[in-house]
């Protein structure tokens, strides 16, 4: 068997958080999904059966965890911030795409969020 290509998905993971460009943005907070998709050899894993041989996805979640208690303005930057923690810290990833979207942002209009999606390779 070849593997060609392997990734560890994190879906729609939800948070409250406190970003945005207006104060009352980062003074209540608002809703937030996050999903992240990180490329990495997994052949090894497949045939270990050993999480050491992975990417563990309950740690990629505690980065994200973080980055987002963290408030900031941009949307972009919390993306940034938390690619390059995931980079910094899980030495088997060669890329990642993650995308957050605030789920109910003002700007006046019927929308279910805004995204922003970020594709980052090492």
């Amino acid at each position: 068997m070849t593997i060609t290509q392997s990734s560890i998905q994190l879906h729609d993971m939800r948070f409250y958080a406190y970003h945005g460009v207006l104060e009352q943005e980062r003074r209540v907070g608002g809703e937030y999904l996050v999903s992240l998709s990180v490329d990495a050899d997994l052949s090894t894993a497949v045939v270990s059966d050993s999480v050491e041989d992975t990417v563990n996805y309950a740690a990629l979640y505690e980065v994200v965890a973080h980055e987002m208690a963290q408030p900031s303005k941009l949307l972009e930057h919390v993306a940034g911030r938390i690619g390059s923690r995931v980079l910094e810290a899980f030495p088997l990833v060669d890329g990642l795409r993650i995308s957050i979207t605030k789920c109910n942002p003002p700007m006046g209009a019927d929308s279910s969020g805004a995204s922003v999606t970020l594709n980052i390779e090492r």
